[in-house]
């Protein structure tokens, strides 16, 4: 049995694909979306927690027959 060879590939479709840039974001825009969370994320924990979930929680952490 034969194997059938394929056809080279033309250089500029060789060359394309080297130098196609890499997926994803580079590393000074990761770097800026990595700022902007963080500072959103310790506004959010400066905000405390509310007294009603609070008092929730602690009415859940109580035994079943004290409720």
């Amino acid at each position: 049995m034969k194997t059938q060879k394929l056809p080279p590939k033309p250089a500029k479709v060789a060359q394309a694909r080297r130098s196609k840039p890499s997926p994803g974001l580079d590393r000074d825009i990761q770097a800026a979306i990595g700022d902007q969370l963080r500072a959103m994320h310790d506004s959010i924990l400066r905000e405390g927690v509310p007294d009603r979930f609070v008092d929730l929680l602690a009415r859940l952490d109580k035994p079943q027959g004290s409720r």
